[in-house]
């Protein structure tokens, strides 16, 4: 076990190493050595995943000393079996993307270098071990994403990537230096056990561990995974070769959904603490779905899309629903992965043949032609509006009856609902000859997806977290007043249902909202497309910043 667990790294170091040694040598056939690479790290992963899925518990493995220790578990195994795969097929596709680049063996130096470090922040098993990979994951990914050095943008927006990763390591830095000072280890499995043991520990100027250390985890979240204030460095890390972007919505940005998962037995001990989450998810969620709306650049509008996706990761762990963001970190990275590495090719046979075939969606969002259903507006919005609640609640009930009685489950069904709602929307809008039979087909799949969904996360939930109770604890921590949470969730169906009536008799009438409250629109309008001017905020104030430094400089005679 401990072997196959320190190889798993040790492997795409190596290869970086061999490829820094023997790239002016052998030029561009060093991307055999990093595939080669690649692929054992994959089969070594699978290995370990499939010796831990029947193993009874996890397992610390060390060489002999106090620190760079592994902590061999399902989530760890489970992360670095995506981080493999995902890395195996970059690699495939930089062979022939990044031919005839000047710095060939540089980047695959540096993509063999930033798997293996992952590898390792994912199998930490000690706070020093899990900071150094945590910190280096934002070094290696400043160079890559700065790879075409000659172009001014590229390099700032790495930079600016590099100071907010940097944001997102002092917090976990602090986590490390309280969890000595409280507990006198850094062994991770010795800290959950010390939690657990002593739930009510105080650390320095008597302030508890766990609420402590809790929020100091979110923050160092917040900035890997480009949740709000602190989101401004994903869409703008486009400049970076595709690859890499690949990764990085794949595999690196989610790392704020492992840190969370990996310091669960703290959380469970918190009060409110995954209530900042949830806002902060949600608030990322709305704004990413918004501006990637406003994106004319594809690229730069899956970066957006990104942002909004992790918002709702960090949110499903401030439900208390930590293993569904696990599945959700999983499905969304091999999707977006996919969708990164095949955009440009997508651009090009735009290029190269911009026809579309015609059809009711093209009539629709191009010739802005809405031929409606022979279908009463009422009795759609009613099929909209109570269809997709009892699939979504019909599914959760068939799979785990004991699901629906937690807030946060409650939460996500009523996110599941407005999805759907939204889906059969769409169909009234488009309308056709055969509303129906479209209707029918949309209903089925989308009942599909959540049967398939929650059969899935239900599945992660007994893999990741095998203790009930655990699971339980998990779903309180996130909980808040009954009677307010039962007050706040039926004005918001209400609000909801309303909105959807609203937007039912406008279309109905062929009286967009948008020509009713035009000034509301445009209003709106500027500030998605200035992005909230947050990175506006950010820019003045670098800007300020140097300008003072500028001056200090001169008044102290320094320069």
């Amino acid at each position: 076990m401990a072997l196959l667990a320190y190889s798993l790294p040790l492997v795409m170091l190596l290869s970086a190493l061999a490829v820094r040694i023997t790239g002016h040598r052998l030029g561009e056939a060093v991307a055999r050595i990093s595939v080669g690479a690649s692929a054992l790290a994959l089969l070594l992963a699978l290995a370990l995943f499939l010796h831990q899925l029947w193993a009874d518990q996890a397992r610390l493995v060390d060489l002999g000393l106090a620190i760079f220790t592994l902590y061999v578990d399902w989530l760890s195994t489970l992360m670095a079996l995506l981080v493999s795969a995902v890395g195996l097929v970059v690699h495939v596709f930089s062979v022939r993307y990044m031919q005839d680049d000047p710095a060939y063996t540089r980047f695959f130096m540096l993509l063999d270098a930033i798997i293996g470090v992952i590898l390792v922040m994912v199998l930490a098993g000690d706070l020093l071990t899990l900071l150094l990979g945590w910190h280096l994951l934002g070094v290696c990914l400043f160079f890559l994403l700065n790879h075409e050095t000659r172009r001014q943008s590229a390099t700032r927006y790495a930079f600016w990537t590099l100071f907010t990763h940097r944001l997102g390591d002092l917090p976990l830095l602090a986590v490390t230096a309280l969890a000595y000072h409280a507990f006198g280890t850094l062994s991770l499995p010795e800290l959950f056990e010390g939690i657990a043991a002593a739930p009510q520990t105080t650390t320095l100027l008597g302030l508890p561990f766990a609420e402590t250390a809790g929020l100091l985890i979110l923050f160092a979240a917040f900035a890997k995974s480009a949740q709000f204030p602190l989101h401004t460095w994903l869409p703008y890390t486009m400049d970076g070769p595709t690859p890499v972007s690949a990764l990085m919505h794949a595999g690196i940005v989610n790392s704020g959904g492992f840190l969370i998962n990996r310091f669960a037995p703290v959380f469970v001990h918190t009060q409110d603490v995954l209530l900042l989450a949830f806002a902060v998810g949600l608030i990322t969620t709305l704004m990413g779905s918004l501006m990637m709306l406003m994106q004319s650049d594809i690229k730069k509008a899956l970066g957006y899309s990104t942002m909004g996706q992790m918002g709702y990761m960090v949110m499903e762990c401030g439900l208390g629903a930590f293993s569904l963001a696990i599945y959700h970190l999983i499905a969304h990275g091999v999707f977006k992965a996919t969708l990164f590495l095949g955009s440009g090719a997508i651009i090009g046979n735009a290029r190269k043949d911009p026809n579309i075939p015609e059809g009711e969606i093209y009539k629709f969002m191009v010739e802005r032609k809405v031929p409606h259903p022979p279908l009463s507006w009422v009795v759609f919005a009613g099929i909209t509006i109570t269809v997709p609640l009892l699939i979504v609640f019909g599914a959760h009930e068939m799979v785990d009856q004991g699901f629906l009685h937690h807030q946060g489950a409650m939460i996500l069904l009523l996110f599941g609902w407005i999805t759907g709602a939204q889906t059969l929307f769409f169909v009234y809008k488009i309308g056709g000859e055969r509303p129906f039979t479209v209707l029918f087909y949309v209903i089925l799949s989308f009942g599909l997806v959540i049967v398939t969904y929650v059969l899935v996360g239900h599945a992660f939930d007994a893999l990741l977290y095998p203790d009930a109770e655990f699971r339980e604890a998990l779903y309180q921590a996130a909980s808040v007043n009954v009677r307010w949470f039962a007050l706040v969730l039926v004005l918001l169906i209400a609000l909801i249902s309303a909105g959807w009536l609203l937007v039912f008799r406008s279309a109905a009438a062929q009286e967009p909202l948008t020509r009713r409250y035009r000034g509301l629109y445009l209003n709106l309008y500027a500030l998605l497309s200035r992005e909230f001017y947050i990175a506006d905020l950010y820019s003045r104030t670098g800007e300020q910043l140097l300008n003072a430094s500028r001056r200090l400089n001169a008044l102290l005679r320094w320069v």
